[in-house]
């Protein structure tokens, strides 16, 4: 299925096959494509560019099509990172987190620091936290993979 390149996001790096490598979704998945281009927020004179992953329902494109600034891509990738190390040493808490001290980490980013923590705000955190360890190991393949390929990647530009 082809991304469509009338609408205000102009692609110009695509993936549009992403329906058949979309995780667990693989071969059934809503999410046709992912590109790179000019963002649909662009004001005259200003140029960003984000990264868009295109949903389709089978009869139309989705408006939960989902555009995002590169930095959040790049920064929901730390996080997923940093959530999967936090993970792997979890289970020395009885909760899998201390609830005296949710904090993660803190990962500096452009003078200041992204602070990475578990939500205790949340009333279902005890059984929500270790459903979502459950689901963090079920899917450590798929997400292993990906970040063996991005660890490949960033090393050849020399980010290592």
């Amino acid at each position: 299925m082809k991304i469509p390149t009338n609408l205000k996001h102009k692609p110009v790096i695509i993936c549009e096959n992403y329906e058949n490598v979309d995780g667990k979704y693989a071969y059934h998945s809503d999410a046709k494509g992912l590109s790179l281009g000019l963002a649909q927020w662009n004001d005259r004179g200003k140029i960003d560019i984000s990264a868009k992953v295109w949903r389709h329902t089978g009869g139309k494109w989705s408006r939960q099509s989902e555009e995002l600034p590169l930095h959040r891509v790049l920064d929901l990738a730390i996080l997923i990172a940093r959530a999967q190390l936090y993970f792997q040493d979890a289970y020395r808490h009885e909760k899998l987190y201390d609830p005296a001290n949710p904090r993660i980490d803190r990962v500096g980013l452009q003078g200041d620091a992204m602070t990475v923590e578990v939500c205790t705000d949340n009333e279902m955190i005890d059984e929500d936290i270790r459903l979502f360890n459950q689901a963090l190991g079920e899917q450590g393949e798929l997400l292993g993979e990906r970040l063996r390929v991005l660890s490949r990647l960033l090393k050849e530009m020399g980010y290592f």
